[in-house]
């Protein structure tokens, strides 16, 4: 090709459009955690814990293997240091807690307490390391502490457990802590962290757990829970969102709020509470406002990235 030779543009084009592709996935696969835990009869959560880690650290092993080699592998886990290490038992913190809320709370709950993290890392961020906070985003961060005391109230009435809304909570916490430093230091890989955070949830599960015992039928939905919800779902974004930029990445996670009581409702007749339904409403319509805002701000993105990563469940 000459000099004079204009380079066609469709190839970094058709690139993006991939990557909306891919992050849409992610958030499609991660919606079905709640609608698949429902079908497990397991009487012990530590035991779905372990089962649902041993397969998502097998499916990401065998990603990260073929995408990087074995040796390469070896390499990101080298490569993380103390943050990815931290990242990581936030990440087994947050899957854990996930699990073990279901037995307590409605995956509607859940799912639209963890909406509002992306808002709470900001928060953190400017507790922490002292980050700029726009006042749009103080706005955005007070409404979605408005809409979380309306759904967390239902457990103060006692409509909903107090354990289960806790944890929902804990998950917010750590996976905003994890994204945090994920922003802090830049080398760390979220693929490894999160990929060890399985295996640090599952050897942890394994001392907590009555029996590792489980059917044949619930083994089947343990493979879906941890491979195809977590694993999948993780693959795709870690591809996906490098494609595109992170505000895009940002709205595209959120159809897993979206989605994931849908399914569960459509599929186990599990019906939110009114109040539930009043404060998802105002912490989703909050983060929506939010990333729109953030398209009118950025004339040109910076670079793509996954500082919007939505916590994988």
């Amino acid at each position: 090709m000459s000099a004079a030779t204009p380079i066609p543009a469709t190839s970094s084009a058709g690139e993006e459009r991939v990557g909306f592709v891919l992050v849409f996935l992610a958030a499609l696969c991660w919606s079905l955690g709640g609608v698949i835990a429902r079908f497990i009869d397991a009487d012990d959560s530590w035991t779905v814990v372990f089962w649902r880690s041993i397969w998502a650290a097998s499916f990401m092993l065998g990603y990260m293997a073929w995408r990087d080699g074995v040796a390469g592998t070896m390499r990101l886990f080298a490569n993380m240091g103390l943050p990815g290490l931290i990242v990581a038992c936030c990440f087994a913190i947050a899957t854990s807690s996930f699990v073990i809320a279901l037995s307590y709370t409605t995956v509607a709950n859940i799912l639209l307490i963890q909406a509002g993290a992306p808002l709470f890392a900001a928060l953190i961020a400017f507790l922490m390391l002292r980050e700029r906070v726009s006042g749009p985003t103080w706005a955005a961060i007070a409404a979605v502490l408005v809409g979380v005391g309306v759904m967390v109230s239902d457990s103060v009435t006692g409509n909903v457990s107090a354990m289960g809304d806790g944890l929902a909570l804990v998950i917010v916490l750590v996976f905003s802590i994890a994204t945090v430093l994920t922003r802090r230091y830049a080398h760390v890989r979220m693929t490894p962290a999160m990929c060890l955070g399985t295996m640090i949830a599952g050897a942890f599960a394994a001392t907590q757990a009555s029996t590792l015992m489980v059917s044949g039928t619930d083994m089947g939905f343990l493979f879906a829970f941890g491979a195809i919800n977590l694993g999948l779902g993780l693959a795709f974004f870690a591809t996906g969102a490098r494609m595109i930029p992170a505000a895009y990445a940002a709205l595209l996670a959120t159809f897993e709020t979206l989605f994931g009581p849908v399914w569960v409702w459509l599929v186990h007749a599990e019906v939110p509470s009114t109040r539930t339904l009043l404060g998802g409403a105002i912490v989703f319509a909050t983060l929506l406002v939010h990333i729109a805002l953030q398209f009118r701000r950025l004339s040109r993105p910076a670079r793509p990235g996954v500082s919007g990563i939505s916590a994988p469940r």
